[in-house]
């Protein structure tokens, strides 16, 4: 799964990289946890757009979100029939900007580590996004990260990952008018082994309130950590002990 990420990328770079006509200027964030605000693209009439979402989908027939779990992440193979996800892929797909993840590698301690493009980012997630209606008419704007199955690097971490969407198929992803969401469907697999390269980090991203760049200093270097990044297992991950001080918004 994908629980944690950052987006450090100046406002100006990904609006580049995204091609949307609004300015909005936000803060580098080190430690960007479930139901935070988070910046996403989205097509609205046929052009993209920058909005801000929380983070955890609610699907519009939820009657009472106290009593519905989080939906962090959309499992890509299941994406379609979901009922929690199918008309959002059908119709409500977004790209969600980052520069890189964070990951719990599987055993008692959960040891962190950072996933980033080798090259640098910004790059873009598949997500896909529901506008929630309360019983008094209010409005919530939800979205969620699609995930799939990990790469070869990646797998003796976790078993998970987000989907990475290159730019060339930015408009396949996003444009729900013209393309249907059997044909986006294609684009949930693993991110090409030469994109990523990952490494140990400190326990302190376990702590949502800690967001600073020394979050993703490699642990030998870490103010908290000492330990060299952990040589990759082919061993198949058990399930890793995720924070679980993550705030709710309700």
């Amino acid at each position: 799964m994908c629980g944690r990420y950052v987006i450090t990328s100046p406002p100006a770079a990904v609006r580049a990289l995204f091609a949307y006509p609004e300015q909005p200027n936000f803060p580098p964030r080190y430690n960007v946890a479930p139901t935070q605000p988070i910046p996403l693209v989205r097509l609205i009439e046929g052009q993209r757009s920058f909005a801000l979402m929380r983070w955890g989908l609610l699907p519009a027939w939820v009657k009472d979100p106290k009593t519905f779990s989080l939906l962090v992440n959309a499992r890509g193979e299941s994406v379609l029939d979901k009922p929690a996800f199918r008309n959002a892929m059908r119709r409500r797909r977004c790209l969600i900007p980052a520069d890189g993840f964070y990951e719990w590698r599987a055993g008692a301690h959960g040891r962190p580590y950072f996933v980033r493009p080798k090259s640098g980012g910004p790059i873009a997630f598949a997500g896909v996004w529901e506008t929630w209606t309360g019983p008094n008419g209010e409005e919530l704007d939800t979205a969620t990260i699609v995930t799939t199955r990990a790469n070869r690097m990646l797998a003796a971490i976790h078993d998970r990952m987000p989907v990475i969407v290159a730019p060339e198929a930015f408009d396949l992803w996003l444009d729900c008018a013209k393309v249907d969401a059997m044909t986006a469907a294609a684009l949930i697999a693993p991110a090409p082994e030469s994109l990523l390269e990952c490494y140990e980090i400190s326990p302190a991203v376990n702590r949502v309130a800690n967001d600073s760049a020394e979050l993703i200093a490699p642990a030998a270097t870490a103010p908290s950590g000492a330990a060299q990044p952990a040589a990759a297992s082919p061993a198949a991950p058990a399930k890793a002990k995720k924070p679980n001080d993550q705030p709710s918004l309700f």
